[in-house]
C-alpha cells in the first residue's frame, strides 16, 4: 500500500532531501544529524532517523507526510534538572543552618530555664543568639527556601520559649487579661 503512493511528486522529495545539508553550518546541527536520508525509494524510503512516512488518503490523490522529530532529550529538560539540583542543595544548606541556630538557642533556654539561681542579664546572651536566628530565619525566607508563614511560626515559637523562661524566673510579670466591654449597637 505504501508502494503505491510513490507517484512521480515523491520522486521529487529524494531530489530535495539530497540537496538538504546536514553538515554545513547550521545552528541546530546535531538535532538534524538524526534526519538521515536512504537514497533508494522502495518501502524503505525514509529507513534512518526518526522520520517515519505516513500514507493519507484523500479523495483523489495520495500523498506522504514526513513527521521529523529529535531523538535526544530536550536540553531544556536536563538544564531545569541541573537547577533543581543546585537549588535543592543551597536550600538544604539554608534549612540546616536555621535548624541549626533554633537548636542552640532551645538549648539556652533550657539550661537557663533549668538553672535555680539564673540572673536577668544572663538573658542578653540569650537574646543575641534569637537573634542571629531571626536573621537566618528572616533570610531563608527572603530567598524563598522557607514559607513566610514558616518562618513567623518559628519566630513565633522562639519568643514565646523566651517569654516562658522569663516567666518561670519572675523577670516578667504578663499584664492581667481584661475582657473588653461588649457594646450594644442598635
Amino acid at each position: 500500500m505504501a508502494g503505491a503512493c510513490l507517484s512521480s511528486s515523491c520522486w521529487s522529495l529524494t531530489t530535495k532531501f539530497k540537496t538538504l545539508s546536514l553538515n554545513g553550518p547550521h545552528p541546530n546541527a546535531d538535532a538534524l544529524k538524526s534526519l538521515s536520508f536512504s537514497a533508494n525509494t522502495s518501502l524503505n524510503l525514509f529507513s534512518k532517523g526518526t522520520v517515519s512516512p505516513t500514507p493519507m488518503q484523500m479523495p483523489f490523490r495520495r500523498s506522504i507526510v514526513c513527521e521529523a522529530a529529535p531523538t535526544k532529550k530536550a536540553d531544556s529538560a536536563a538544564k531545569r534538572a541541573r537547577q533543581a539540583e543546585k537549588r535543592r542543595l543551597y536550600n538544604k544548606a539554608r534549612k540546616s543552618e536555621v535548624r541549626t541556630r533554633i537548636k542552640t538557642v532551645l538549648e539556652a533556654l533550657d539550661t537557663l530555664k533549668k538553672k535555680p539561681d539564673a540572673q536577668s542579664e544572663e538573658v542578653l546572651s540569650i537574646e543575641k543568639l534569637i537573634a542571629e536566628a531571626y536573621s537566618a530565619i528572616d533570610k531563608a525566607v527572603k530567598v524563598g527556601t522557607l514559607h513566610r508563614n514558616t518562618g513567623a511560626r518559628r519566630k513565633s515559637r522562639l519568643a514565646r520559649r523566651k517569654k516562658a523562661v522569663e516567666i518561670h524566673h519572675g523577670w516578667y510579670v504578663p499584664a492581667p487579661v481584661t475582657e473588653p466591654d461588649l457594646v450594644a449597637t442598635a
